[in-house]
């Protein structure tokens, strides 16, 4: 006797099954969620070299990608020269190969001009922080002399927590910055399994830039092969969406503060600011992180600046305040655009998130996640509406009371409210109608 599958007892079971997962899922998620956090650390550790392999891939693709655009239309339209699979696969091959030389020499030449002067700074800093303490008495003396009493008391302060500062930067910072000033003149940088992560991690990216295109549509051919045509379209533009905000994001998020970057550097050096190429580098890390990012850079460059000079500290401040304002306003909108969408309150609800979650990594990456997010949202509200034969459009909720539930028409607050009448219109209406009787 042959067997066969009831559909609907076999869509009961599976919904069942799936239920059960999810509830042991959450109750895992809620009540172990040490546990869960562990396996999740224990697997992303295993992961590792996959998940560096996706990052490098992801960020060299765009370079790949021009490469490629660059020599096909030299080859193709300039030559007339007709390219094969094979051609085409040894152009990606060598495209691939120029995108990892070129990255490794800008990440080198960065390290090699940039990393020796910054912690030269950094322990110049340390050692000579005595005399920018004194620094600094000495100009509170000169802005104080008039008011002996705030004198008095800023000096208390001082004399109580100056000595812990200087025991903490020699005795702490100062051992650390000297032995990683000497691994880097050794050549050692890094710990051997961040160095297996990345050189695993860097084979798997050739493999992903090289097959992008087949990881792309097995990716796609298996979303239709289990969802409806449907169901599977709205999957494959979600995707879309998610990988044009995120790409449009963290790419122009990292061309911005490059930029931002070096024009702090040529401002430093114009208004002489001292330890210029150390803040710069500060405030250009610094600015990859949304909204909170300048200010994380300029406090401790600031303060950095205000122990040596503090006159240069305010005009290191008033600077910072018109480069951002530029950014901001011209810089950041030219080269981000709307990629995400979100508006300045969202933008600060997503960096707590995330960064309360993931930390410095879930501080850069949270607006793109919480971008996609609040676009499913979306999505499922105008679905919704859309099934109820209601508008889309924001502005028809717009001052609104309620809505007919007959007539699908929105009753605004002025057409549930009328204003009344006043007492001597009332009146004569009274006498009116009194005369008509």
């Amino acid at each position: 006797m042959k067997f066969r599958w009831n559909k609907k007892y076999l869509y009961w079971g599976t919904t069942a099954f799936a239920v059960i997962c999810a509830s042991l899922l959450f109750y895992f998620i809620i009540f172990r969620m040490d546990i869960f956090l562990g396996r999740i650390k224990n697997l992303a550790s295993i992961l590792m070299p996959v998940i560096c392999g996706a990052i490098i891939a992801y960020l060299l693709i765009p370079v790949v990608n021009f490469q490629e655009r660059r020599i096909y239309y030299i080859l193709e339209e300039k030559r007339h020269l007709a390219l094969d699979k094979k051609h085409k696969k040894i152009i990606r091959y060598i495209c691939i190969a120029f995108a990892l030389v070129f990255a490794g020499l800008v990440i080198y030449s960065l390290l090699a001009m940039i990393m020796p002067s910054i912690l030269e700074s950094i322990i110049s800093i340390i050692n000579d922080s005595p005399r920018y303490v004194q620094n600094i008495r000495h100009w509170l003396e000169s802005l104080l002399k008039d008011n002996p009493e705030w004198q008095t008391t800023v000096f208390d302060y001082l004399n109580r927590y100056s000595p812990k500062i200087e025991t903490f930067l020699n005795v702490e910072v100062l051992p650390q910055i000297k032995q990683l000033l000497q691994s880097l003149t050794t050549g050692v940088f890094g710990t051997l399994v961040f160095i297996k992560n990345l050189l695993i991690g860097l084979i798997i990216s050739v493999y992903m830039m090289a097959g992008k295109e087949a990881f792309v549509t097995q990716s796609k051919m298996l979303v239709y092969a289990i969802f409806d045509t449907e169901n599977a379209n709205s999957i494959v533009t979600a995707f879309r969406f998610i990988h044009r905000t995120f790409g449009g994001f963290i790419s122009g998020k990292i061309v911005d503060s490059i930029i931002i970057g070096i024009l702090c550097y040529i401002g430093t050096s114009i208004i002489g600011t001292p330890y210029g190429l150390l803040v710069s580098v500060v405030v250009g890390v610094t600015n990859v992180i949304p909204f909170f990012g300048p200010y994380l850079g300029a406090i401790p460059s600031a303060f950095i600046i205000l122990m040596v000079n503090p006159m240069h500290c305010l005009y290191f401040l008033i600077f910072i305040l018109l480069l951002q304002q530029f950014d901001g306003n011209i810089l950041g909108p030219k080269i981000l655009g709307d990629s995400t969408g979100l508006s300045s309150f969202m933008v600060i609800v997503a960096i707590l998130l995330f960064g309360g979650l993931m930390g410095i990594p879930g501080m850069i990456i949270g607006v793109p996640l919480w971008a996609v997010f609040m676009a499913g949202i979306k999505c499922f509200r105008n679905h919704e509406l859309k099934k109820k034969a209601m508008p889309t459009e924001e502005a028809f909720y717009e001052d609104i009371a309620y809505i007919n539930p007959e007539t699908l028409k929105p009753i605004h607050f002025s057409e549930e409210h009328p204003v009344s009448e006043k007492p001597q219109a009332k009146a004569e209406k009274k006498e009116a109608e009194e005369e008509e009787k």
